[in-house]
């Protein structure tokens, strides 16, 4: 979501844009060989030592029981990622319950082969509910880094708290990774959730901060075969923040666009042009591929994110995959955002959401949402902010409010899940949401026209970008400026909304007690800054049973 592949003037205007792309910064990067991208998603230290873990450790997807692990090695010097080349190499796996591994509780081995790009996934059973474990992997005498996971409470254990970071739209060429690194020196989190766009696809040069590019992106073309995909996450899991995280804690992803190509959906995507740049079919399978490589992600079904876990009696968390069944998004203003055939979640996983949430015993029903479910319309902006505001969130620039690439565009999925919600009285529904480059603490209506009249049937916590460019930034003004401006006419033209941000970059805590679920937002001093410190801004809850956001004023 959010950047564009193709610059227009406003005299263009967005109507003369074909089906191919749009962005807010036109790039000059010339296509690199391969070799050249592959050595520059490696550290130096790569071309001569072998075997090495030099891409980090990770967990994810905690049980009660269990939890994945996962790592690449590069058996030798030539074994870059994406490269198909190198042996065979039989990676050990050990798991403690103490750092010093003293106390070894479960341990194995996997080979990694070319075929997988030398990642190894290890889904490790027969552990304690709730206990912290240390894990390690080694190949050819040489060890990984020693890193923390977690397991999740007893399916029914009585859990006092759970608390998560969470986290979308980390551009690499926007800035450093520091919200991690933030997330990584707390000692509370039980996990962290990405919400989308972990890496972007983009070539150099073409999305960067405020049109700079802080460190250019490998490889520097704009990602399309498997090898492409499987370089950028590399040099993704190269960046020492993230690795530090990683280290720290397990985490829970869902993919959105970015991890294929801007506004993609089941058949295509904005950022992608069949034939030139090969058929969507196989680029969408690439993506997949290199994902579920790169990522300590668990398939429920194998090829979507979509799945669900358990924290006890206290919360479970469905995990929506909002890409690969949607429907194409509909032209803004067409009138076909209310078509009944159009979809953005597919029939089975709508299905398996709503029986789901249904069936759940839990106090909390939280759900991970790439993109915003709250309806949202512009209001009354001024033309200098309306036509930012329009480009950040894909809108015309003619002032029709909807953003036909979230649920605004896809009216009746969203009508019949809230229905679904409100009729089974299904309460404590918590969407956990990325994807917009902005913070918001929302009330989701079952009618937005009529609210606060019409009932709310759950509430919303969207986080912003890690680093990618929101409106200020596209403005080009000191940040808080537009925001000052346009949160509160947003505000006033969509009641359900509590809060918006329009500028800041940064990260979110969730906390779950009985009682409530509270966001902390988060904010970076400044993203381009290797170094940049964090600050506390806002807290919203929602308390049980109200469906209803409000505002606290400490942080957990």
């Amino acid at each position: 979501m959010t950047s564009r592949k193709r610059s227009l003037s406003a005299a263009e205007g967005l109507n003369s844009l074909s089906p191919r792309r749009r962005t807010i910064v036109k790039a000059a990067a010339a296509t690199a060989v391969l070799a050249g991208p592959l050595a520059a998603s490696l550290p130096a230290r790569a071309a001569d030592q072998a075997p090495a873990f030099l891409h980090g450790v990770a967990s994810g997807d905690p049980l009660p029981d269990g939890v994945l692990l996962w790592t690449r090695v590069t058996p030798t010097p030539d074994a870059v990622p994406g490269s198909g080349v190198g042996p065979d190499t039989e990676v050990s796996w050990v798991v403690a319950r103490d750092k010093a591994f003293t106390g070894i509780v479960a341990k194995g081995s996997v080979t990694a082969t070319a075929a997988s790009d030398h990642t190894v996934k290890a889904d490790v059973r027969g552990l304690q509910p709730a206990t912290d474990y240390w894990f390690r992997f080694s190949a050819g005498g040489t060890d990984s880094p020693v890193a923390r996971t977690r397991t999740a409470p007893a399916t029914d254990a009585t859990v006092a708290n759970l608390r998560f970071g969470v986290v979308t739209c980390a551009n690499w060429e926007a800035g450093y990774f520091a919200a991690y690194r933030h997330l990584a020196a707390r000692s509370d989190l039980d996990a962290w959730l990405h919400l989308g766009d972990y890496i972007y696809e983009y070539k150099s040069g073409e999305y960067a901060a405020r049109g700079t590019v802080v460190r250019p992106h490998a490889p520097v073309n704009e990602i399309i075969t498997l090898a492409d995909y499987r370089i950028r996450h590399a040099e993704y899991k190269t960046d020492p923040d993230l690795q530090a995280l990683h280290l720290k804690v397990p985490v829970v992803a869902i993919w959105d666009d970015h991890e294929f190509a801007d506004n993609a959906w089941s058949g295509g995507a904005v950022n992608h042009t069949e034939g030139a740049e090969g058929t969507w079919t196989a680029r969408k399978a690439a993506a997949k591929q290199a994902y579920f490589e790169w990522m300590p992600v668990r398939p429920a079904i194998e090829g979507t994110t979509y799945r669900r876990l358990r924290f006890g009696k206290l919360a479970d968390l469905s995990l929506l995959d909002l890409r690969s069944f949607r429907s194409q998004q509909a032209s803004a203003g067409s009138g076909s955002v209310d078509d009944p055939n159009r979809t953005i979640t597919g029939r089975a996983q709508l299905d398996w959401l709503k029986a789901g949430l249904k069936a759940s015993d839990t106090k909390w029903r939280l759900v991970g949402n790439s993109v915003m479910i709250a309806p949202f319309v512009i209001g009354s902006l001024t033309a200098d902010l309306l036509k930012p505001l329009a480009k950040l969130l894909d809108l015309p620039q003619d002032g029709i409010g909807v953003n036909t690439d979230q649920w605004d565009g896809y009216t009746h999925d969203r009508r019949e899940l809230l229905d679904h919600l409100r009729s089974n009285g299904i309460g404590n529904t918590v969407f956990l949401t990325g994807d917009i480059h902005m913070s918001w603490a929302n009330d989701v209506p079952v009618d937005a026209g009529t609210y606060p009249l019409s009932p709310s049937a759950a509430t919303e916590f969207v986080i912003t970008s890690v680093t990618s460019d929101n409106l200020d930034d596209m403005v080009k003004v000191r940040e808080g400026t537009v925001s000052a401006v346009a949160a509160p006419l947003i505000e006033v033209a969509n009641r359900h909304v509590h809060w918006v941000d329009t500028d800041r970059h940064g990260y979110g805590v969730l906390d779950i007690t009985a009682d409530r679920a509270q966001m902390d937002y988060y904010v970076l001093s400044d993203r381009t800054e290797q170094n940049a410190t964090s600050q506390w801004v806002r807290s919203y809850r929602t308390r049980s049973g109200t469906q209803k956001v409000e505002r606290t004023y400490d942080p957990v």
